[in-house]
């Protein structure tokens, strides 16, 4: 399946608010190849040739709605600066991830979330969890895996896990007070 800015479906298609089904395990060969195409965009979005080349927006997630299949598969690579400096990667190809825990604490995005079903700008904090553990199937380790995800990484996952239930986020701005103030929020 070819995955680009035109076969990505956009926040007008109803399509995007569908539930997404768990997917069994072992995968078939079809559920392999969509995961290894979704992590392939993101891979490729992030050359920025490739991205010309192939009508690409840059990401670090896609879910396999957002191509109009509604399946619980995300394909995520996202880096970060860890304590000393040095850059960190974090590459998963996940089935079925669910959150089982999240901290008290909040964090969002300074300059907001984006995704690549929303060609509109929609102004406004995404007020998420701080931390989370998720427990997946990981294609890349092939295996079962928890993560314990915080700052980024953790608004990244719970952003992908959103679109299984249909959920956008600009779902969470506030519209009467898209700038909130938030108390001991961390601000990334």
């Amino acid at each position: 399946m070819l995955i680009n800015n035109e076969t990505i479906i956009k926040d007008s298609d109803p399509l995007i608010r569908q539930k997404s089904e768990p997917v069994s395990l072992p995968l078939s060969k079809e559920d392999e190849t969509l995961l290894c195409e979704l992590y392939q965009y993101v891979e490729d979005s992030r050359d920025e040739e490739k991205a010309k080349e192939f009508n690409l927006r840059p990401a670090v997630g896609i879910s396999a709605i957002q191509v109009g299949i509604p399946k619980q598969l995300t394909a995520v690579i996202v880096n970060e600066m860890d304590k000393d400096g040095k850059e960190v990667f974090y590459k998963y190809m996940l089935v079925n991830p669910k959150i089982i825990s999240s901290s008290m604490q909040k964090a969002y995005l300074e300059n907001g979330e984006g995704c690549l079903s929303v060609e509109n700008v929609h102004e406004g904090y995404v007020v998420r969890s701080a931390r989370v553990t998720v427990k997946a199937f990981d294609l890349i380790q092939n295996k079962e895996i928890t993560i314990r995800a915080r700052g980024y990484l953790a608004i990244v996952l719970q952003h992908e896990i959103d679109h299984f239930s249909g959920v956008l986020f600009y779902d969470h701005i506030d519209a009467k007070n898209p700038y909130p103030v938030i108390e001991e929020a961390i601000v990334i």
